[in-house]
């Protein structure tokens, strides 16, 4: 029995959850879509009911302007395909592994299907024996990963799923990410390059653009989000090794009256304009295409940019399922098995944390607002 290649044991049944935002698949989803990401207390923190009248308001107001964004790119959004495909890149990645592990991907998506509730039935049903949950944001923040964990566990009670769960809270500096990261930017900063030399202009400037967030979210909850895009962007410029680099963090798709984090995407544009100098723009936070990128960056930034005059404006590719990054959450999996059998799963209790987390405990001691239930 020693003697015998796990393959040829009873594998062990683990679940991989895969989070992301979720996007309307079809133009009559826009709306429904508005509102239960506004009625997120992770994203307006105000008690209930005002909260969900102001998500009302917000999204009937905001359904017509989005949809003609989502008109764009066919009138809905491709994030569930392109996180399908990277589910299945992993499934296969895993279970090629002689670890003891059958493992399956489901997708738990946090404002549109399939949401927590469904995947957690059809974890059940699978019967698996232990879950490992693995948000595709490689940055924490408690407006994307710290939300779709807690409704995760608030899905798992209402389903009565309760196999062990250990949680990959965040992956900022991941080899696999930083190394397709680097490849990509790498590509489109030769580009661009080429495109300046041939205009007569300067070098490029990079602008590592992720989707911002309100000041409050960082310095109210102690958020690590910035200081992870910031580590994210230095370790990839740190692996392209290119000498005199011009870059910097900026961030993007901010609404409302409050102070959001900074400079902004479109400051820097502007900024670029005035400085003459050509433009690579790296959606740092983003490892699928989506409105975000497809619209706000291919699109609007770009008007931008071509009405300042800006001589070369180039973006880059989000990860997606690139080889490299898809190691990486091989890896990133593998770490957090190790830490739950060295460690213990993480406690079921929605308010309860006690992640292992590679980024000195940053993301375990962040405040997440309150829930739906607590509201």
């Amino acid at each position: 029995m020693k003697d015998m290649p796990m393959s040829e044991l009873k594998r062990k049944k683990r679940a991989i959850i895969l989070f992301n935002l979720g996007g309307p698949d079809g133009p009559d989803a826009v709306k429904p879509f508005l509102f239960n990401l506004f009625n997120d207390p992770a994203i307006i923190s105000l008690p209930n009911p005002f909260r969900y009248f102001l998500a009302k308001l917000i999204s009937s107001r905001r359904a017509p302007i989005a949809r003609e964004i989502y008109d764009h790119i066919g009138g809905k959004s491709p994030l569930l395909e392109l996180t399908q495909d990277q589910a299945d890149a992993l499934e296969t990645e895993l279970n090629g592994l002689d670890d003891g592990f059958e493992n399956r991907c489901f997708i738990a998506m946090r404002y549109w299907k399939p949401f927590a509730d469904d995947s957690a039935a059809a974890v059940k049903a699978w019967g698996a024996d232990e879950q490992i949950l693995l948000p595709l944001y490689p940055q924490f923040s408690t407006t994307t990963s710290g939300s779709s964990v807690k409704d995760w566990k608030r899905a798992c009670q209402k389903v009565g799923l309760n196999a062990p769960i250990k949680t990959a809270c965040c992956y900022p500096t991941n080899p696999g990410f930083v190394e397709a990261s680097a490849e990509m930017v790498k590509v489109g900063y030769e580009n661009a390059l080429k495109k300046s030399a041939k205009l007569g202009v300067g070098k490029p400037r990079l602008l590592f653009s992720a989707h911002g967030v309100p000041k409050a979210v960082i310095t109210k909850r102690g958020d690590p989000y910035q200081s992870q895009i910031e580590k994210s962007a230095q370790a990839v410029v740190d692996k392209m090794a290119i000498a005199d680099l011009d870059w910097l963090v900026c961030y993007q798709s901010r609404v409302g009256p409050m102070e959001w984090i900074g400079p902004s995407t479109e400051h820097e544009i502007e900024r670029a304009g005035k400085d003459g100098v050509p433009l690579v723009i790296v959606p740092i936070a983003f490892v699928t295409e989506h409105s975000e990128t497809l619209v706000e960056l291919d699109i609007e930034y770009r008007e931008i940019a071509d009405k300042l005059k800006i001589p070369v404006y180039e973006r880059v590719r989000t990860v997606c399922s690139h080889p490299r990054f898809i190691s990486g959450l091989v890896e990133v999996v593998s770490e957090t098995q190790q830490a739950l059998d060295r460690n213990g799963p993480d406690d079921y209790a929605v308010e309860t944390r006690g992640w292992w987390c590679p980024d000195e405990h940053s993301c375990a001691i962040a405040k997440q607002p309150m829930g739906p239930g607590q509201a």
